[in-house]
């Protein structure tokens, strides 16, 4: 399992859905780095059998079986590992998010890590209600993390501390007897008359 530290409750806060849809975009730019090259060597492999090059819909389409592969079975496949060893896709690990069971803040277990993936073809059928119910959710769970029993959490910010800044200057505690306000009286000559200045 994944090698997480963890944290207090207190030092969370749940992960809301901006910041969970950047992670995801972030994801999908690094998932198209990894399987467009893939896809364009299978495309162009049967592209150039047929005599020419692959063109955009060749590219994006799931005609064979290794196109699903890479299409369907490479990202969930990637997901779920990163959940599961990681806690966190490397969008959420960007943004210092982890994905945690949602009653013991342990890492998730290949089972939940599953069910949560399949999740999201639930949260997304009715118009993508299941995922923007982050949105309005107390906990910021998505249906895929109500069904698979997650949440995305992440360190509450710290606030900024300089170690080495100069101190606010405080005001001297004052002194008992008499008040500073007063001029001082010139003690008296040990002979009890003042002495002439000289």
């Amino acid at each position: 399992m994944a090698d997480v530290p963890k944290i207090h409750e207190q030092e969370l806060e749940y992960v809301g859905f901006w910041a969970r849809v950047l992670a995801s975009l972030a994801d999908t730019i690094l998932l198209l780095i990894v399987s467009a090259p893939l896809l364009w060597l299978l495309a162009g492999r049967e592209a150039a059998s047929a005599g020419g090059l692959p063109d955009l819909a060749e590219l994006s389409g799931a005609g064979s079986l290794a196109e699903c592969l890479v299409n369907y079975l490479l990202p969930a496949v990637a997901i779920i590992l990163f959940w599961i060893y990681k806690s966190a896709t490397p969008g959420k690990m960007m943004l210092g998010a982890r994905v945690v069971d949602a009653d013991t803040g342990a890492p998730l277990k290949p089972g939940q890590a599953a069910l949560r993936y399949l999740g999201y073809f639930v949260a997304t059928i009715p118009f993508g209600l299941g995922l923007l119910w982050v949105g309005i959710d107390a906990r910021k769970q998505g249906w895929h993390d109500k069904l698979a029993r997650t949440v995305v959490v992440r360190r509450k910010p710290r606030p900024a501390a300089f170690p080495h800044a100069a101190k606010p200057a405080t005001a001297a505690p004052a002194r008992a007897g008499p008040s500073s306000a007063q001029p001082r009286r010139r003690p008296a000559h040990p002979t009890g008359t003042t002495p002439a200045p000289g």
